[in-house]
Parts: structure tokens; C-alpha cells; sequence
């Protein structure tokens, strides 16, 4: 099989080395630029001794028309892509021989988009991983395989896409042999099905801002502060007082209750 791999995360370097293992070498790899990216180094170094340097590109490189026409030279079958941040253009989309494939951490067409941990919790939809082909849209092309989990009353959006994570390397490599033995089975989506958002409907007012002179029940209040508990301070709910911002995280605990004595 002939693929070029583009990702980021920890994630991405799982499922890179589960792909070489299995006797796959990339044939050029895409990577985040360096204000955004976790673990590009890493991808970087796996794949130094692998591909040719030239078929390296960093952040949106890959969408200029020399690398366009290096990658069709390239005959692919597939671009894997595994947290990559970057729109892939209609260009790109149409090079490898079976198409672009993406793996999100949503149950789809639930949460498409950004922040799928959070709008989960908020919105109380459903929630797993996907492996999807790309089109044009936003996470809206044919689902490959996907597995769906229950959302704990103690879990908060980090603590759920520390889950999602490792269920969409269950995913990914639920379904690679069947990738290396053929085409998959697709299964279309109706895009007006389904909840999408923007990386900046987040950072609203109406979601992460607390009212302190507004009731409400108790179950909506801490619903935001899991929603909204990730590992970045300024995705927090947050009250203002005076001139000063207040943000608010949770680490939250379960216990097992003991059986009353009849």
C-alpha cells in the first residue's frame, strides 16, 4: 500500500508506528507547523530514516501547487490523516487512488467540527470515534468504522478525550487490516443530520461565562464546569468581579456508595 500520512498528538504516533509495523512505510508526511504542534518532532523522527526529506511538509506547505504535484507523482492509495488541523483542499482530496481518510474523535454525525468532548457533555449527544473518508465538507463524508462510549456523570472534557483517544486507536486498528486487504465498506452520511461547531463557539459568552446573580440548578452549573474543564486554562468557565476574571476548573472523584444496613 502506498500512503502519505499526516498528523499530530499522541495519537498520530500510535497509529504511525502500528501502520509501519505492519510493513506500510509512508510515502511523505504532513505536519503541524511550530506554534501548534505537540508531536511533530516525533513524527518527524520516525519517518527520517523512511522517506525522502523533500517529502516532508509543515503546517499548510502541502497545499502549495510544487507539493500538490510531488504528491501525485507519488501514486497513493491513501492519505491517513489522524488529528491533522489543516482544511485539505479538493486538490489534495482527489490524489490518492481511494481517497482521504480521517480519524475523529466523535461518534459521527454527532459533533463534527472542533471540541467534541466539550459539545458532548454540554449538548448530551452521543460520543465515540470515527474513521471517515474526507470530502469537502466538515467531517461529513462516508463513516469507514466507528465505536461509541457512555459518558461518566464524573467525567470532564479531559478526562473524555483522554478516553476518546485510546478508543479511536481501537478503531483504527479494528479496521487497518481491512484496508491492507481492500477497499472498506462505506457508509454515507446525511449531512443535515447530526451537530456541527466552529473552534470558536466555544468561546462564547452564553457558554463559558457565569452569571453569579442568575439561579440555576445545580446539575446545569456543574454540566458547564465538566464541559469546560479541559487542558487549556482559557476553554474554563469563568466569573467576572470587578476588573478581575475568575476561571474554573474540576477534578472530580467517584466513590462507591456503601449498602444501607436493613
Amino acid at each position: 500500500m502506498r500512503i502519505a500520512f499526516a498528523g499530530d498528538r499522541d495519537i498520530s504516533v500510535k497509529v504511525l508506528k502500528l501502520i509501519i509495523e505492519s510493513g506500510v512505510k509512508p510515502l511523505s508526511l504532513f505536519v503541524s507547523d511550530k506554534r501548534i504542534q505537540t508531536h511533530a518532532k516525533e513524527l518527524v523522527k520516525i519517518c527520517t530514516s523512511l522517506l525522502n526529506p523533500n517529502h516532508i511538509f509543515a503546517g499548510s506547505s502541502f497545499r502549495k501547487k510544487k507539493s500538490t504535484s510531488m504528491l501525485q507523482q507519488l501514486n497513493l492509495d491513501y492519505i491517513i490523516c489522524i488529528h491533522f488541523p489543516y482544511i485539505v483542499p479538493k486538490e489534495i482530496l482527489s490524489i490518492p487512488k481511494y481517497g482521504v481518510i480521517n480519524l475523529h474523535p466523535a461518534y459521527l454525525p454527532y459533533n463534527r467540527g472542533w471540541h467534541t468532548p466539550s459539545w458532548a457533555i454540554l449538548e448530551d449527544t452521543p460520543i465515540g470515534a470515527t474513521l471517515h473518508f474526507m470530502n469537502e465538507g466538515v467531517d461529513t463524508g462516508d463513516i469507514i468504522h466507528q465505536k461509541k462510549i457512555d459518558i461518566s456523570p464524573g467525567d470532564t472534557a479531559d478526562s473524555l478525550y483522554r478516553k476518546l483517544k485510546e478508543l479511536e486507536f481501537q478503531v483504527f486498528n479494528d479496521i487497518w487490516q481491512t484496508l491492507l486487504e481492500g477497499v472498506p465498506t462505506r457508509i454515507p452520511q446525511e449531512p443535515r443530520t447530526g451537530t456541527v461547531h466552529n473552534k470558536s463557539d466555544l468561546f462564547q459568552d452564553k457558554i463559558q461565562k457565569i452569571d453569579l446573580d442568575r439561579f440555576v440548578k445545580a446539575e446545569s452549573l456543574i454540566r458547564q464546569f465538566r464541559a469546560l474543564t479541559t487542558n487549556d486554562l482559557s476553554e474554563a468557565a469563568y466569573y467576572d468581579i470587578g476588573k478581575n476574571r475568575y476561571r474554573v476548573q474540576v477534578k472530580i472523584t467517584e466513590e462507591q456508595l456503601s449498602q444501607s444496613r436493613s
